[in-house]
């Protein structure tokens, strides 16, 4: 059989398909088959031409089974699960058949976050306080203690999806309301104020071989109107930036992580204080990984995939200025008869990338959630101030006419 790796793909979201298809294209670099695991139903015109099987990947015993049967086919030497809510089956498969890469007790510091915040404590690491939903009195009195507002969060979700910022007893209650009977798939945190950064590495050896630092433009738990921004933070680090690299080593390490890729997210507060917020065993989301390309040269998907696969492989990432990437959104709403596109973004100054999900025909229901977006772009800019100022110019040069459905 033929050197393999298996990809474990969800088309339907489409921001996977860039990441695919660089896996895929690494592999191949390197004389490597890249076989594919989809969901049942779903074909992937990515993945035309290569081994396809498919599963239901909501279900731990179904991938792997799926898995199973792959490796009496192919020679699978490595597991690449591009999606967070895959990276624990994909764990699974991997200690099932000795394939190297994260098992199950190292995935659940990834993926669980009562988990992965007990562990980061005992490696002397800063998390927010955090309480388990047991009961609407335990929460109150937790959040009586810690002080309003308070987060509410799935502990094994991703993004931001069901997560709730609860500023007041009457909010708690209209929360409660909605966990339901599910109140033990959750946790509540200590709200922590401060700037809000993430962490983009690669793994070796356990060892760091590329990392990059962002700071957000906004609070994610705050957003409101404007759309979600990050800036590339590689020149003049404070003591606490400088902190912030340190401790994501020390996180990393100490999660078990060896080779791979990781997207984790720290608090810097205004005292100097680092906290950790938290880690996913995947690239980053949202337009990070095509930020990282065009402002460093290297994909972050695509150098994961090498890494694995050849020893002595180390990212070639340039320096260069400092790359800011923000969301497209706007306040319109209705069938699309009018909207910017790419090509006109990018022919703005300094702009370097960008994609456009929508076109005329597509209708626009009113933003409910921070991920409500059109699309993104990827700017340059001598630091951040600058960055930020010409996402300002980008964002009035895009335009969204409507008319009402």
């Amino acid at each position: 059989m033929d050197r393999s790796i298996l990809v474990v793909h969800r088309p339907a979201a489409g921001r996977y398909t860039a990441q695919f298809r660089a896996v895929a294209g690494a592999a191949a670099g390197l004389g490597v088959r890249t076989v594919v695991l989809l969901p049942e139903g779903e074909e992937a015109p990515e993945a035309e031409g290569l081994p396809c099987y498919h599963a239901d990947l909501d279900s731990t015993a179904a991938v792997r089974a799926a898995v199973d049967r792959i490796v009496t086919e192919h020679a699978v030497e490595r597991i690449f699960p591009l999606f967070e809510g895959d990276v624990l089956p994909a764990a699974h498969s991997r200690r099932d058949h000795g394939i190297p890469g994260l098992v199950p007790d190292q995935a659940l510091n990834f993926r669980d976050k009562n988990v992965m915040h007990r562990r980061a404590e005992e490696l002397g690491v800063r998390v927010a306080r955090s309480r388990r939903p047991d009961t609407v009195g335990a929460v109150a009195e937790f959040a009586d203690a810690v002080g309003y507002p308070v987060v509410v969060k799935p502990y094994a979700g991703w993004a931001c999806g069901d997560t709730y910022r609860v500023d007041d007893r009457a909010d708690l209650d209209r929360v409660w309301a909605l966990m339901g009977d599910d109140r033990h798939e959750y946790r509540v945190e200590e709200f922590v104020r401060g700037a809000e950064y993430h962490v983009d590495s690669l793994f070796q050896g356990g060892e760091p071989v590329f990392e990059q630092l962002s700071r957000y433009t906004y609070s994610v738990l705050e957003y409101r109107d404007e759309p979600g921004g990050t800036i590339s933070r590689k020149y003049g680090l404070t003591p606490g930036e400088r902190r912030i690299l340190e401790l994501n080593a020390v996180v990393l390490r100490g999660f078990g992580l060896r080779t791979g890729v990781v997207h984790a997210e720290f608090f810097l507060q205004d005292d100097g204080a680092v906290v950790f917020g938290e880690a996913g065993a995947r690239a980053g989301g949202g337009s990070i990984v095509p930020a990282i390309e065009a402002g460093r040269g290297i994909n972050l998907a695509g150098e994961w995939c090498r890494l694995e696969l050849d020893p002595g492989h180390r990212p070639a990432a340039r320096l260069g200025p400092e790359i800011g990437t923000e969301y497209l959104g706007s306040p319109a709403v209705g069938r699309i008869t009018g909207i910017t596109g790419a090509g006109e973004l990018t022919a703005l100054e300094g702009v370097l990338a960008a994609d456009v999900w929508k076109g005329v025909g597509d209708v626009l229901a009113p933003p409910t959630r921070s991920n409500d977006v059109l699309g993104w772009y990827v700017c340059e800019g001598e630091d951040f101030e600058d960055v930020r100022a010409r996402f300002k110019t980008v964002r009035d040069a895009f335009h969204v006419r409507t008319e009402r459905v």
